[in-house]
């Protein structure tokens, strides 16, 4: 590989909330989504450039911005944003927030596919609202759309938007074009309107190409508007950038009051450096970074089917983000947590807190290099087995298994 993904780069010390936020130093974090990789080199020589300038002050952002942004989407994906459509601010959750402001009235009720992404739950909620949980499909180890269910939700006249999130966290899937075709259906028939987050749009897996939801048509583009960042596939959360695409105008207005009133209309003197960086010179970077990613989820499919196969790892299509269903523990989610963080010294995510209905599951955040991902496997893997067996030994693997 041309670009290092294997060193261990500390991150203790840095104010990582990943990292520092831990009550201990012997555990090890594989929570909060971001990577423990450097970004790609094209961003970081960004960074360097501005920063040797030495002046930090209010920033304007230049038609380049808006280019790099629209070229890239529509080389990778086919879809030309107008650049007329683009709101900047941010990050995507205050985009969301932004969004449910503008396009609802308290009591309103906004649809979510659950499980899904909990801060979905936290902006629907700060803006007086009441989220309509559906829940996915999940048969055979797998999550799927249940179109029933979502065509009923949907014909509540209360329900006024439906976020979707497109490639979907925390169950892995990147919605196929006649799902999301089907889904653009039902809401469109029931006069829901879709914003859809599309943060993880970049880290998707060979069979699973992201189709934008704004692509499919021209009533699905001007039915909808979409939130879409680089932070995920370049780690770049702490930069803060991100971008509302809001192709009707009327929309678009409200859209741009609501960022005003929030006070998120501004973004600082390197996103933008970062993000044109990250648009213009970070692809051959993304591309490594994926193969790495998607080996490292083999790693934890094929490790935990050989040691402890009674635990499912959902199939991953997209995002870093691993999906582990532990009902054969026969322990509420919140337990499994708590269990990994005080015995195994390990920090996972449950699944109560994705609005989880059935079953008991877990969240493990891949991002990471080997040395890291192995040492967390072992730790969970010697810290369940026993739950599950009825003993507290459990077999080895050979070393960097």
């Amino acid at each position: 590989m041309k670009y290092d993904f294997d060193t261990v780069v500390p991150r203790r010390g840095t104010n990582s909330y990943k990292w520092d936020s831990m009550p201990r130093e012997d555990i090890l974090p594989m929570w909060v989504a971001d990577m423990d990789f450097r970004t790609a080199p094209a961003v970081t020589d960004a960074i360097r450039k501005r920063a040797e300038h030495g002046i930090f002050g209010y920033t304007r952002v230049p038609d380049s911005y808006y280019e790099a942004v629209t070229n890239w989407f529509e080389r990778r994906h086919g879809w030309k944003i107008n650049p007329e459509w683009m709101i900047y601010t941010t990050g995507v959750v205050p985009a969301l927030s932004a969004v449910i402001r503008a396009l609802t009235v308290p009591g309103d009720k906004v649809l979510v596919q659950t499980p899904v992404y909990n801060c979905f739950f936290s902006s629907i909620r700060n803006n007086g609202c009441v989220a309509e949980t559906c829940p996915l499909k999940y048969e055979n180890g797998r999550y799927a759309l249940d179109a029933e269910e979502l065509e009923r939700k949907a014909s509540d006249p209360a329900v006024k938007l439906m976020l979707l999130c497109n490639p979907h966290n925390p169950a892995g899937r990147v919605w196929t074009r006649e799902e999301l075709e089907e889904m653009a259906a039902i809401c469109r028939r029931n006069g829901v309107f879709i914003v859809a987050d599309e943060i993880h749009c970049e880290l998707t897996y060979p069979g699973h190409p992201y189709t934008p939801f704004a692509s499919l048509s021209e009533d699905a583009l001007h039915h909808s508007v979409t939130c879409i960042s680089p932070s995920k596939a370049f780690n770049l959360a702490g930069i803060q950038i991100a971008n509302i695409v809001a192709a009707d105008e009327e929309v678009r207005k409200r859209i741009d009051k609501a960022i005003n009133i929030n006070e998120v209309c501004d973004v600082n003197s390197f996103a933008v450096d970062a993000l044109e960086a990250a648009y213009n010179g970070g692809e051959d970077w993304l591309e490594e970074l994926k193969l790495y990613l998607y080996g490292n989820y083999e790693i934890v499919r094929d490790m935990l089917a050989e040691r402890l196969p009674q635990l499912r790892v959902v199939p991953l299509e997209g995002t870093y983000l691993v999906w582990i269903d532990c009902s054969a523990l026969g322990l509420p989610s919140a337990e499994i947590v708590r269990l990994l963080e005080e015995e195994g010294r390990v920090l996972v995510n449950g699944g109560e807190m994705y609005g989880e209905t059935a079953g008991c599951f877990i969240r493990l955040n891949v991002a990471c290099p080997r040395k890291l991902l192995l040492e967390g496997l072992e730790r969970i893997i010697r810290t369940l087995c026993g739950r599950i067996s009825g003993t507290r030994t459990c077999p080895s693997g050979p070393a960097g298994s």
